[in-house]
């Protein structure tokens, strides 16, 4: 693909890492981002590890003249969405925020793309989009249940994606559900640096192995699992920045809408992580059990055969190199 590609929330945890794999297979990445939930200190470390300068533009996905400033001074070529809100806690307490960035940033976006005659597009969706499963791995064609704020908001830009495809026939949209995203580049420079008290599991586990957070509650004992703790599908962070570059490689040819999942295929409960990350510290994690929390639900994982099929892609690093690479960016800091 000629030009460059824009990564819309390029300086976040996963937009980081996607722009530099986009520059690993040979792409010329940039990035937009408002920095409202990442630091622009993370800017240099992306560009050591692209081996050169990665432009950046520091505006608001949802303003319109900015988008159209982008479009105009840069030869994009395509799109790889990754800026929103995504906090499932925090979306029950702020909805308009939710709904604003996420749904109504990413009609910006598509308006704006498609004044520029730009139709390549890689939407970061997420497997909330599922809710509680009623069948295990989750396909793609699994019903939708969003159960939460943030999985409605990505449901609602997946529909709206699609009625583009259906009106014009000149979109290429790759729409992306991420499972559980976890773990850091190998080289320690780049990872997930939560502004506040981590919400995942991962990260979570960092900051009590390198004695800022007391201990971990584990939300459910009683759950229908081996071990009576909640069970998902831990990604790591590059196999799923991999699948972004596999997917814009693959709209090169292929006009349409395509829903992926993107995840191991497996899941791992609550305690196997806990231990897998005893293992890469090699230090015991304090826990204690807490009732479970509304709206959790028992397991979820996916079939990613079909990522598998169209994209040639599939993860391939286990649950020891997530936590091994998180492990290895809390003691370099854990922090921009």
């Amino acid at each position: 693909m000629d030009g460059k590609i824009l990564v819309t929330g390029g300086a976040g945890y996963i937009g980081s890492h996607v722009v530099c794999a986009l520059a690993q297979a040979g792409y010329t990445p940039f990035i937009l981002d408002n920095f409202a939930n990442s630091s622009r200190d993370v800017v240099p470390r992306i560009s050591e590890l692209c081996g050169k300068a990665i432009d950046v533009i520091e505006a608001d996905v949802r303003d319109p003249e900015a988008l159209r400033r982008t479009f105009h001074d840069h030869p994009i070529s395509g799109v790889v969405h990754c800026a929103g809100l995504k906090a499932v806690g925090e979306g029950e307490e702020r909805p308009l925020a939710y709904w604003d960035v996420n749904v109504a940033g990413t009609i910006a976006l598509a308006e704006v793309m498609g004044e520029a005659g730009v139709a390549r597009l890689v939407f970061s969706s997420s497997a909330t989009v599922y809710g509680q499963p009623d069948a295990l791995p989750v396909a793609e064609d699994a019903p939708l249940k969003p159960q939460s704020v943030y999985g409605r908001t990505k449901r609602t830009a997946e529909d709206f994606l699609r009625d583009l495809t259906r009106a014009n026939a000149n979109w290429r949209i790759a729409v992306l559900r991420y499972f559980n995203p976890a773990g850091a580049h190998p080289s320690a420079r780049i990872g997930e640096s939560p502004a506040d008290r981590p919400q995942n599991l991962v990260p979570l586990l960092c900051k009590i192995a390198g004695g800022e957070i007391g201990e971990l509650a584990i939300f459910g004992s009683d759950w229908p699992t081996e071990d009576g703790t909640g069970v998902r599908d831990y990604l790591h962070v590059q196999d799923l920045a991999e699948g972004h570059v596999a997917a814009i490689r693959y709209l090169g040819s292929t006009p349409g809408a395509t829903t992926l999942n993107l995840g191991m295929g497996r899941g791992w409960s609550v305690l196997e992580v806990v231990r897998a990350f005893e293992r890469a510290c090699g230090r015991r994690i304090a826990r204690t059990f807490v009732p479970r929390r509304p709206g959790d639900v028992a397991c979820c994982y996916a079939d990613p055969s079909r990522a598998e099929a169209l994209l040639g892609w599939h993860a391939h690093r286990d649950l020891d190199a997530i936590c091994a690479d998180a492990w290895r960016w809390q003691q370099a800091g854990g922090t921009y």
